[in-house]
């Protein structure tokens, strides 16, 4: 078993790395993460307690796949690790617009991987752009002159979101629907998920991130 007290977040990283590679670059385990009382991280691949929480999972369709094509790059676990890493880097700011806007962190951080998986690059068919996928027109809104900018990206997400709480009286389904699909679509079914197929599996999934959080 390997276990890391995390110290910072290259290190965090650098730990969970070689719990997925392991140190003689051939064994594969899942990763599980815990944080004791003063705050310190922990992660290991044989948890000894139930606080310990399962952040990657080695699907088996990589264990059964040959050695070459498991560590080739773009595999599963090369995308996990890369947006762990990425999580890590971007956490303080998230933190302090979750503080700032009276946010769950747990919840932004669910729905900047759901919209993003944490890249700051990334953009959408429909245009938008950034960690928190901001369209133009909520940019706009928000004040965000450059989406790619991680922290105004993350300020005007966060304030957007902390908005449809507040208009959705603090219903986490509703307002994440609306962070999908708008907050008009969502009131125009009734203020109900609406009956989009897109929208349901988004609310789904970052629910499900939100618990894992």
């Amino acid at each position: 078993m390997f276990k890391y007290k995390s110290a910072s977040s290259s290190s965090r990283f650098m730990a969970v790395l070689l719990l997925g590679i392991g140190l003689n670059g051939l064994a594969v385990a899942d990763v599980y993460k815990f944080v004791d009382a003063g705050g310190h991280v922990y992660y290991t691949d044989k948890p000894k307690h139930g606080g310990y929480r399962k952040i990657i999972q080695t699907p088996l369709a990589f264990l059964s796949a040959p050695r070459k094509s498991r560590f080739g790059l773009g595999g599963p676990l090369d995308f996990r690790l890369s947006t762990l890493k990425r999580r890590s880097e971007y956490s303080p700011i998230i933190e302090a617009a979750a503080d700032r806007y009276s946010l769950d962190p747990a919840l932004l951080h669910a729905v900047i991987r759901a919209e993003s998986s944490y890249n700051p690059g990334a953009v959408s068919n429909k245009g938008a752009a950034g960690l928190m996928q901001l369209m133009p027109g909520t940019a706009d809104r928000y004040g965000v002159s450059d989406r790619f900018d991680p922290e105004s990206n993350i300020d005007g997400g966060a304030r957007y979101l902390s908005d449809l709480l507040d208009m959705f009286q603090s219903n986490v389904q509703l307002a994440v629907a609306a962070y999908n699909s708008g907050e008009n679509t969502v009131k125009r079914y009734g203020n109900q998920i609406p009956p989009i197929p897109e929208t349901q599996n988004y609310v789904s999934r970052v629910l499900t991130y939100y618990r894992q959080n």
